[in-house]
């Protein structure tokens, strides 16, 4: 099945989204709605907005945009794709910036500095590329089929170790799925 699905779904996409909050809500819906009409499943779906939403954040805070830029007036890059074999790939790539990125361990009361840990507990696997012209890409898989379990904490497991409060049921809103409101915050 997974052939399959990766067949219907765009070999690859990618967009520039402006250095800053402005285009993080377009990437999201540009992103959710591709693979939506892939036949993806809601569940790597869903994981690969959160983890697009953390990569363009980080991004923001701590690179720079692409090119000779300067700081919020250039652009980031988001990519995805999907190969032969099922596995979602996601990236963003910015400008590098003075550190490198690395999961944290902030304090209980912190206001930031869990993105990476929420990306490796939802993830199949992910790292850090640079290049020459000091780029930098962090890239993540999501695979709903397969996982090593030397690459990090599995999503079947992480709803076990963060709970929400109830909520009452909110009446669907024709066309839209619940996620898709939070596409338009940004």
């Amino acid at each position: 099945m997974a052939l399959v699905v990766a067949q219907e779904v765009p070999a690859s996409s990618s967009m520039a989204v402006p250095h800053g909050p402005a285009g993080v809500g377009e990437a999201r819906h540009r992103m959710r709605e591709q693979l939506r009409t892939g036949g993806l499943p809601d569940a790597v779906i869903d994981d690969a907005v959160l983890i697009l939403s953390e990569l363009l954040s980080n991004a923001c805070k701590h690179g720079r945009p692409l090119g000779d830029a300067l700081a919020g007036d250039g652009d980031v890059r988001a990519a995805w794709r999907v190969d032969p074999a099922g596995r979602l790939t996601v990236e963003v790539t910015d400008g590098g910036g003075p550190t490198r990125p690395a999961p944290a361990t902030p304090s209980v009361t912190a206001h930031g500095g869990r993105g990476l840990n929420i990306i490796t507990a939802l993830a199949d696997d992910w790292g850090v590329r640079d290049d020459a012209r000091g780029e930098v890409t962090v890239w993540v898989v999501v695979d709903d089929a397969t996982h090593d379990p030397d690459a990090g904490l599995r999503r079947d497991r992480f709803p076990a170790r963060v709970t929400s409060p109830s909520v009452s049921r909110i009446p669907p809103m024709p066309g839209r799925e619940f996620a898709d409101a939070f596409d338009d915050l940004d």
